[in-house]
């Protein structure tokens, strides 16, 4: 019953704060109009340069392509930039000292964690699911080749993220006391960590010594994912359209639609439990990280 209270309680204060849910949500959409705007034709071009010469593919298909690689690419930073702003309740406790009162009555330190924990979950799943619908209707315009498996799929990639990104963010914020300090390491984990995932880049297009570096990195397998549920559809299509079986496999490898370590393939299920793996060691930092200071502090 404590336990619903603070996570109902903690929620509750996140949205009352207008200006930081509206940040959260402003910014995905700024970064698909910056993709859309910067990005989109450099994919489409670097699509095009696969394909052989005498053969070509629809408007649509090149724009469901670079649309598909681009929406995946704003879910797979989106679910761990978020996770950071969604964290201002925890820090701003601090700031003003309701951690205090919260930690003077009878209440488990795990308890208190664990509800900061899922109240940023869930609000950065609510906030990514929002710009997943418009994403999704935004390739309704230009290009739609997903099934109605590979929406749910991605439905569950994004809820895995955002569970990662949650946990990782909520390590971090512990440290933090300030807003501003917050809002510092937000703006530098939107920069660095859309890079280091292989979201802003394919992997691929990195020097073979950084790419098996990147890729001990957990949260470029949830990109991986990502990228795997919401390119199947339109990089079948390619193959529908009469491209040989080897120049679609090359797309896949180029767009990292497959991915490598050190030369050997990732499957699906191995991202899956690198993913799911590294979510439970997170939260186990995070509840011993909050127990250690609460032990502390006594």
């Amino acid at each position: 019953m404590t336990f619903l209270s603070l996570l109902e309680r903690n929620i509750k204060m996140y949205f009352k704060d207008k200006g930081a849910f509206l940040s959260s949500l402003i910014t995905p959409l700024i970064l698909l109009v910056l993709f859309v705007t910067f990005l989109k034709s450099v994919y489409i071009d670097s699509l095009q340069a696969n394909i052989p010469a005498g053969m070509s593919l629809s408007e649509e298909v090149l724009n469901g392509f670079a649309g598909s690689w681009l929406i995946s690419s704003l879910l797979a930073t989106s679910t761990v930039t978020i996770a950071f702003c969604s964290n201002m309740t925890m820090v701003a406790d601090k700031a003003n000292g309701n951690i205090k009162d919260l930690t003077i009555a009878p209440v488990s330190s795990w308890v208190l964690s664990l509800s900061y924990y899922l109240a940023t979950a869930i609000v950065t799943l609510i906030v990514c699911l929002i710009a997943f619908a418009i994403g999704l209707v935004y390739l309704s315009v230009v290009g739609f080749y997903l099934s109605f498996v590979d929406v749910i799929l991605t439905i569950v990639d994004i809820i895995i993220l955002v569970m990662f990104g949650t946990a990782l963010s909520s390590i971090v914020c512990r440290f933090l006391k300030t807003q501003g300090e917050i809002s510092a390491v937000a703006t530098l984990v939107s920069t660095v960590y859309g890079f280091i995932s292989g979201a802003y880049m394919p992997i691929s297009q990195f020097a073979d010594g950084l790419q098996d570096a990147l890729m001990i990195f957990p949260g470029t397998y949830g990109t991986g994912l990502i990228r795997n549920h919401m390119m199947r559809g339109v990089i079948e299509e390619i193959g529908n359209n009469g491209i040989p079986s080897q120049v679609v496999d090359s797309m896949r490898n180029a767009f990292d639609a497959k991915m490598f370590f050190f030369d050997k393939e990732v499957s699906l299920l191995a991202m899956y439990l690198v993913m799911i793996i590294t979510i439970v060691v997170l939260i186990g930092i995070y509840l011993l990280v909050n127990f250690l200071l609460k032990k502390k502090k006594k």
